[in-house]
């Protein structure tokens, strides 16, 4: 279902978190926050409170949002929407060979990080998310920390427009 921000400004709090709780991964509790903060101008305003909601959390409330997201390439325990959007990729098509590749790939990151890879997919294909898996195990904990935040952030633009249309 769509909403327009008008629609999302009239709803009460729980109506709010069932239709936007989704949109970061297991934790509509950054949607309840959000809430406190209509009315909304335009889909980019409930984006920016959105994200800064995710911002303020603790670091270890950020680090369970990050957790919360399943491996890239995984056939396991994912939200609807993240199932759509690997799909979009091309990921629920690996061969066995790649999908071992995005196996071994997910535990190396992993045990280097302590949480999975996060990479919005949409407009991706399988081969350029492997060259990011790749290039990023380079990285270190903090970079890896914040881009992971990054990839959240766009990954909930990407959901919330296809939720709400209108008012960019």
């Amino acid at each position: 279902m769509t909403y327009t921000i008008a629609q999302i400004n009239q709803m009460s709090q729980e109506d709010f978190v069932e239709a936007l709780g989704g949109l970061f991964e297991k934790t509509p509790a950054i949607a309840a926050q959000t809430w406190h903060q209509k009315p909304f101008r335009d889909r980019k305003h409930l984006y920016q409170m959105l994200i800064s909601q995710m911002l303020e959390l603790s670091d270890g409330e950020k680090m369970a949002l990050i957790r919360a997201h399943p491996d890239l390439g995984s056939r396991l325990n994912m939200a609807p929407d993240s199932i759509a959007e690997q799909a979009g990729a091309g990921l629920d098509r690996l061969s066995s060979q790649e999908y071992d590749r995005f196996v071994t790939l997910n535990e190396a990151y992993k045990q280097k990080f302590g949480f999975p890879f996060i990479m919005a997919v949409k407009g991706q294909t399988k081969e350029t998310i492997l060259k990011a898996f790749e290039a990023r195990l380079s990285d270190d904990f903090q970079v890896e920390q914040a881009q992971a935040l990054e990839e959240i952030a766009k990954i909930v633009q990407f959901r919330l427009e296809t939720l709400c249309k209108g008012g960019v």
